[in-house]
C-alpha cells in the first residue's frame, strides 16, 4: 500500500511519466486510491456527498487553527478514488493561498490522463474541484 503522505504533487508527477500506457496508468490510479484513509461511515451523508459526480462521491473538510485544510473523501468507484487521491496529494494540509496556486483544474494534462478519462469522470473531478473551493472560502 501506498502512504500517500510520503508522496509529492512532483513526486505524483514523476511517477506518472515513468508509466507508458494507459492501463498502467489506471493501475497506479487503482492503487492510490486504494490507500486513501479509511473514509468514516457516518460521514456517508447528504451533506457530505459532492453533487455532480456519477458515483456515490462524499468529502469532508477541517479547517485548522493554523490556516490549513485536511479533506478526506471516499467514493464507490475505484477509478474515482484514484483520482480523489491524486487531489488530496495536491491540497491535504496546505493552506487556502497553497491551494488556490496548485492548479487543479490541469492535473489532467499534467499527468497524462486528460485523453483517457471520460467526460463524466472528467465532470466529476470538477464537481470535486469545486466544492473543494468552495469548502475553503
Amino acid at each position: 500500500m501506498i502512504n500517500l503522505e510520503n508522496i509529492t504533487p512532483d513526486v505524483l508527477a514523476e511517477n506518472f511519466s515513468f508509466l507508458d500506457n494507459w492501463e498502467d496508468k489506471y493501475r497506479y490510479l487503482i492503487e492510490l486510491g486504494d490507500s486513501l484513509p479509511p473514509f468514516n461511515p457516518a460521514d456517508r451523508t447528504p451533506e457530505n456527498r459532492v453533487d455532480g459526480c456519477m458515483s456515490q462521491v462524499w468529502m469532508t473538510h477541517t479547517r485548522l487553527e493554523n490556516g490549513r485544510h485536511i479533506f478526506k473523501m471516499d467514493s464507490d468507484a475505484h477509478i474515482v478514488r484514484g483520482l480523489q487521491a491524486v487531489l488530496l496529494i495536491h491540497i491535504n494540509n496546505r493552506t487556502t493561498d497553497e491551494i488556490h496556486t496548485c492548479a487543479l483544474n490541469t492535473i489532467f494534462e499534467k499527468l497524462g490522463l486528460g485523453e483517457h478519462l471520460s467526460g463524466t469522470r472528467r465532470n466529476g473531478f470538477a464537481a470535486m474541484i469545486d466544492r473543494i473551493y468552495h469548502e475553503i472560502i
